[in-house]
């Protein structure tokens, strides 16, 4: 069974900063891309950022520029740096991990139990 534990949310003023911290643990395989989502209140949940395990990225367009998603696969670990932050920016983040044996392997998908972040004005 997989694991993950997040860390680092809080309540932070409009412009400040955060960093998010996500450890997997149990059985993961090599292909696999592990993100954050997050979800508002009265809103979908929705991507924010996700790492893939040999390096590239991408991001929710709204983020950009301000968020830095990065990984340490040595440690199953993702973090999610968070600058410049907005009052929209507050949400419930969740930790992501996408996995499969082999290419053509089913795919399995994990959740962390969320982290809150609130952004102040």
């Amino acid at each position: 069974q997989v694991q993950l534990v997040e860390s680092g949310g809080g309540l932070v003023q409009a412009g400040g900063s955060l960093r998010l911290s996500c450890a997997a643990s149990g059985s993961i395989f090599s292909l696999n891309s592990m993100g954050w989502y997050r979800q508002a209140p009265g809103k979908q949940r929705e991507l924010v950022a996700v790492a893939h395990r040999f390096g590239s990225t991408s991001y929710a367009d709204s983020v950009k520029g301000r968020l830095t998603i990065s990984r340490d696969n040595a440690k199953n670990s993702v973090y999610l740096q968070m600058n410049s932050l907005k009052p929209e920016d507050t949400a419930v983040y969740f930790c992501n991990l996408k996995q499969r044996r082999a290419l053509i392997a089913d795919e399995f998908e994990y959740w962390g139990q969320g982290t809150q972040v609130t952004v102040s004005s």
